[in-house]
């Protein structure tokens, strides 16, 4: 068990992940997807500073040096605020699954910067495997869509796809910095609460000053979209963040973005209990394909 620690836990992540992003769409229809991100990391700072007040004893770390402080505020202005922006945006622009299709990208973009910056390097079965695992997310996310659907013109077709791997390179990018702030063993849970703090704090400043502040909270005191963006933040931000620093912290970074990217084939039987989607073949074979280079990162 100890062995696969950081694989287990990114499995978890992943899983974190794609309940919190149920959630996150269900209150998404209603206040927008903007006031969900703004909302969420409000939410996520107090969170994790109640946690680190009783597992760490403060609500915010006492000693950090700079350095290390540098490293974990510039992961969160690339991965959080950057890279979840151009995220949200290029889901209005290509759609949620194109979106999803070029964010599974992040694994072979996380294990080649970390080959570069870290010098973490990866065996040719687990490059395999990697090759797999993303193979089969993508054959998933890169489903038709449904007759019906509007086209997007080509101008925001262009734009979506340049949001979505500036996306996908944002969290590769934070993943690797926030490795090497905790360089030293410094707790996920700290990490995890600078991040946000840092990323909240950029995204309420930038709110105010495009006067959006007040109609989020204004949101955050209507039950139907309170709740969905509480259980989400308890299962993305909080908790699925944290692990996601615990997996990159105990295993190749490559390995761990692999594992975490995950949540879209995880998503199937939830889509289906949640919103009766219907899962195809293609669907069921994309996600055997993903979960045998899974079983390959395991046993190898």
């Amino acid at each position: 068990m100890s062995q696969h620690l950081g694989e287990f836990v990114a499995l978890l992540t992943a899983t974190f992940w794609a309940f919190s992003s149920l959630f996150f769409a269900r209150a998404s229809q209603r206040v927008g997807s903007q006031a969900v991100n703004r909302a969420r990391l409000l939410l996520a700072t107090g969170f994790l500073s109640l946690a680190h007040r009783l597992l760490e004893g403060s609500f915010f770390p006492n000693t950090i040096g700079f350095q290390r402080w540098g490293w974990l505020a510039l992961s969160a202005v690339i991965g959080l605020v950057l890279g979840d922006g151009l995220l949200f945006y290029a889901y209005t622009q290509i759609g949620p699954r194109r979106a999803m299709l070029l964010m599974a990208a992040v694994p072979v973009i996380s294990t080649v910067l970390a080959w570069v910056f870290l010098g973490e390097a990866l065996h040719a079965i687990e490059i395999l495997a990697i090759a797999i695992t993303t193979t089969g997310i993508g054959w998933v996310i890169m489903e038709r869509q449904p007759t019906g659907v509007t086209p997007q013109p080509p101008r925001s077709f262009a734009v979506g796809i340049i949001c979505g791997l500036g996306a996908a390179v944002g969290q590769a990018l934070g993943l690797i910095l926030s490795k090497q702030g905790m360089a030293g063993g410094f707790p996920a849970l700290s990490a995890s609460l600078i991040r946000v703090t840092t990323a909240a704090g950029i995204i309420w400043i930038l709110a105010a000053l495009q006067r959006q502040a007040v109609a989020t909270i204004k949101a955050l005191g209507e039950p139907e979209s309170r709740n969905p963006i509480l259980a989400g933040t308890i299962f993305g931000p909080v908790l699925g963040m944290t692990l996601s620093l615990v997996a990159v912290q105990t295993s190749e970074v490559g390995i761990a973005s692999t594992l975490m990217a995950l949540s879209p084939v995880l998503l199937l039987p939830l889509s289906y209990w949640q919103f009766h989607e219907r899962i195809t073949l293609r669907a069921m074979m994309g996600t055997m394909t993903a979960m045998c280079g899974v079983a390959m990162l395991f046993l190898m």
